[in-house]
C-alpha cells in the first residue's frame, strides 16, 4: 500500500473518530447549558441552530422532490426531536458514560429484530449484562437515577423509529431529508422550549454558546460523516459508530470529571462489544445502517 492509499484509507477514519468526539464533546457542553435554560431549552436551541444552519449551507430546496412521503418525513423529524430532548433530559441525570450506552439499545434491539439470526439473541444479551454492569452497581454516588434511565430508554426508541422512518425519507429526500428532518424537529420542540425556558432562549449572553454546542455537536459530525460514509464500507462504518459509547465515557471523565466504576466500565465495553458484534455478524438482508449515529 502506497502512502497516498493508506492516507486515503485513513482519513475516513479519522472524519469517524472526529465526528463522534465532537458529539460527546456537543453534549458536555450543553450540559452546561442546563443551568440557564434547562435541557429542553438546550434541546430546542440545539436543533433549531442547527436547522438553519444546515438549511442554508445544504439549501435543501434545489433538490425537493414532486412527491414528498409525507409521513415518513414527519416521523423521522418527530424521532430527532425525541432522540435529542429525551438524551438531554437523560444527561441532566446521568453521566455520559451511562446514557449513550442505554440509548445504543434502540438501533441495536432494531438491528437484532430485523436480522433474526441465533447469535443476534447472543449479543442481545451481553447488550443486556452490560446495561446490568452499568445500573446494578451504582456511580460514584451510589445512585442511578431511574427517571434518567426512563429518559435514555425515551432516546433509545426514537433513535430506532429515526432508523425505520429515515429509510423512507432518505430513498425519497436523498440530502434533502437531513434538513428537512431538523427542521421538523426544531418547529416540533419550540412550543416545549419557549414554555420552558421562555425569554431566556433569545438571551444575547447564551445564543453565542448555544450556536456552539450546535455547531460541534451537529453540523461538524454530519459533513464529517457525510465525508466518511462513501469512502467506506457499510460495515466498517457501522463499527466504528459502535463506539460511540467508549466516547462518552472519555470526554465525560475529561470534561465533566463524570466516573465509572470499573463494573460500569466493563458495562460499557459489553454494550460496545455487542454492537460491534451485531454489526459484524448480520445477515445481508438486516441493517447495518441501524447503528450508525444520530447527529
Amino acid at each position: 500500500m502506497t502512502a497516498s492509499s493508506a492516507r486515503s484509507a485513513l482519513l475516513p477514519v479519522l472524519a469517524c473518530c472526529v465526528a463522534m468526539a465532537c458529539f460527546q464533546i456537543g453534549a458536555a457542553l450543553a450540559k452546561q447549558l442546563f443551568v440557564s435554560i434547562g435541557p429542553m431549552g438546550t434541546a430546542t436551541l440545539r436543533l433549531a441552530i442547527g436547522a438553519a444552519v444546515l438549511i442554508v449551507v445544504t439549501r435543501p430546496w434545489r433538490n425537493w422532490p414532486a412527491r414528498v412521503p409525507g409521513l415518513a418525513l414527519l416521523g423521522l423529524g418527530a424521532s430527532v426531536a425525541g432522540a435529542i430532548l429525551f438524551y438531554y433530559l437523560a444527561i441532566d441525570r446521568l453521566p455520559l458514560g451511562i446514557a449513550m450506552p442505554v440509548q445504543f439499545l434502540g438501533p441495536l434491539v432494531l438491528a437484532t429484530v430485523m436480522s433474526r439470526g441465533v447469535m443476534d439473541l447472543v449479543w442481545v444479551a451481553l447488550a443486556a449484562l452490560g446495561i446490568w454492569c452499568l445500573l446494578g452497581t451504582g456511580g460514584t454516588s451510589g445512585h442511578i437515577d431511574p427517571v434518567g434511565i426512563l429518559f435514555a430508554l425515551g432516546a433509545a426508541v426514537s433513535w430506532a423509529v429515526y432508523i425505520l422512518a429515515g429509510k423512507a425519507a432518505g430513498d425519497a429526500l436523498g440530502s434533502a431529508a437531513a434538513p428537512a428532518s431538523l427542521g421538523i424537529a426544531a418547529i416540533i420542540l419550540l412550543p416545549i422550549g419557549t414554555v420552558h425556558s421562555g425569554t431566556a432562549l433569545l438571551d444575547p449572553a447564551i445564543l453565542p454558546f448555544a450556536a456552539l454546542v450546535a455547531i460541534v455537536s451537529a453540523t461538524i459530525p454530519f459533513w464529517l460523516e457525510l465525508y466518511a460514509m462513501p469512502r467506506l464500507p457499510t460495515r466498517t462504518f457501522s463499527v466504528l459508530m459502535s463506539l460511540e459509547p467508549a466516547f462518552a465515557v472519555l470526554f465525560g471523565l475529561v470534561m465533566l470529571g463524570e466516573r465509572l466504576s470499573l463494573v460500569q466500565t466493563l458495562g460499557v465495553a459489553l454494550v460496545v462489544g455487542s454492537s460491534i458484534g451485531s454489526v459484524l455478524t448480520i445477515r445481508e438482508n438486516g441493517t447495518a445502517a441501524g447503528l450508525q449515529s444520530l447527529d
